[in-house]
């Protein structure tokens, strides 16, 4: 009798191993950033925009505030933030609205590709845009206006995570808005109406000494006008505080609100992100 050991080969299925979701993500990612850069209107839009309203504003409004600092310094830590915004919850609220509406979800949904890497992908195109953006709007900054930027370490830091934290924030509320959009034209009006009124409430366009008090309450429950107050701590001299809604930066107020809208997202995204449109069922 024969004591050797019998083996069963693999099967050739068996054999193949699958990517990670993180691998393929990030090739999603590179997929994403070159689908992008074909639209060729729509990367000189959404890079020069913030650079546009820059130089539009700093020629304008030079000498309105009756204060040292330029009109520049000013106006350009809120446009940084609302270019952060116009990245992630502009961009992703309609591309996702649209890709479900053409059908582009369900098919992904369909191949093995696991669902996590389609959002590792959308984090890729947005971090890509955003980096691209704030590096355009502060060269144009300093360069055409020698803007203030920030001068040390702590500044910096500042600005990297309310970087961090407004671009996260406002992905994840733009994935989950693109779901009440019931086709292609409506994500334009869900997604940047509201955007547009946000701007103007946030102290964006209008200084907030200008904005009512009420006015200013009701922005503060959504994450521009924190990112913009970030913003302006780690560009703006230490007496621009004064300014402020509450008379100082109050950087834990933003690292709280701008916190808690990551939570929230993350609870809002699996509870409203569809695959398929309503009428696929």
């Amino acid at each position: 009798m024969s004591t050797a050991t019998e083996h069963t080969p693999p099967s050739p299925a068996a054999s193949v191993r699958l990517p990670g979701a993180l691998r393929v993500g990030l090739s999603r990612g590179w997929l994403e950033i070159r689908e992008f850069a074909h639209e060729w209107e729509s990367v000189i839009f959404t890079f020069s925009l913030p650079s546009l309203i820059l130089v539009m504003f700093s020629s304008v409004f030079d000498g309105m505030f009756g204060t040292d600092v330029a009109a520049v310094d000013y106006y350009l830590p809120g446009l940084v933030a609302m270019g952060l915004m116009s990245v992630s919850f502009q961009t992703l609220g309609t591309t996702v609205a649209n890709e479900r509406e053409r059908g582009g979800l369900r098919r992904l949904r369909g191949t093995p590709m696991p669902p996590s890497a389609y959002f590792v992908g959308k984090t890729v195109l947005v971090l890509f845009l955003a980096l691209g953006q704030v590096a355009l709007l502060l060269g144009v900054a300093a360069l055409a206006f020698d803007a203030r930027l920030p001068d040390d370490p702590a500044s910096w830091a500042t600005l990297a995570w309310v970087f961090a934290l407004g671009t996260v924030a406002c992905s994840l509320l733009g994935i989950a808005v693109s779901s009440l959009a019931r086709s292609v034209r409506s994500a334009s009006g869900v997604v940047v109406l509201p955007f547009l009124v946000l701007q103007f409430v946030s102290g964006i366009f209008v200084p907030v000494a200008a904005l009512p008090d009420r006015v200013l309450d009701a922005a503060s429950l959504f994450p521009l006008l924190w990112m913009a107050q970030g913003l302006r701590a780690a560009f703006l001299p230490a007496g621009m505080a004064a300014l402020e809604h509450g008379g100082s930066w109050d950087l834990p107020s933003v690292a709280l609100a701008l916190g808690a809208w990551c939570v929230v997202g993350l609870a809002l995204v699996p509870l409203t992100f569809r695959w398929r449109t309503r009428k696929d069922g």
